[in-house]
């Protein structure tokens, strides 16, 4: 991880109550910690955050979303919102932040079946050594 980037996920991750080794992971699949990561899909910064669901947060501007601060800020705001739809669901959260809620709610409260998700989901989990078993309802 970049000097200054874990100071930057712990105080997000206390600040919104959240494991900052979940983060970390995320932004690691996400955007192998590279600030001005950019998507092809138009997903931006540390986090691969989409304008829209930055705007839901009241963050608007490309520089904005690329400032690692804001982004990371936002990125664990989204997170934690999501947590707190899914009850702390990891498996959910994950999908939700990679296919979107609406996929999730689609699939029946489940993962939803795009392999680029489920990959997603896997990955993140092994990383913070999420066991398998924590997904059963």
């Amino acid at each position: 991880m970049p000097a200054g980037m874990a100071s930057l996920v712990r105080a997000a991750s206390d600040r919104h109550r959240l494991d900052p080794a979940l983060v970390s992971a995320l932004i690691f699949v996400e955007s192998r910690y590279r600030a001005d990561a950019r998507s092809p899909k138009g997903a931006m910064g540390l986090m691969q955050l989409m304008p829209a669901t930055a705007a839901r947060y009241g963050v608007y501007t490309r520089a904005d979303l690329l400032d690692p601060r804001v982004n990371v800020d936002i990125g664990v705001r989204h997170l934690r919102a999501l947590h707190d739809r899914y009850d702390g669901r990891v498996d959910l959260i994950l999908a939700a932040y990679n296919a979107g809620e609406g996929a999730v709610e689609r699939f029946g409260q489940r993962v939803p079946p795009f392999p680029e998700t489920e990959d997603y989901v896997r990955r993140i989990t092994t990383l913070v050594g999420v066991p398998e078993t924590a997904f059963t309802p």
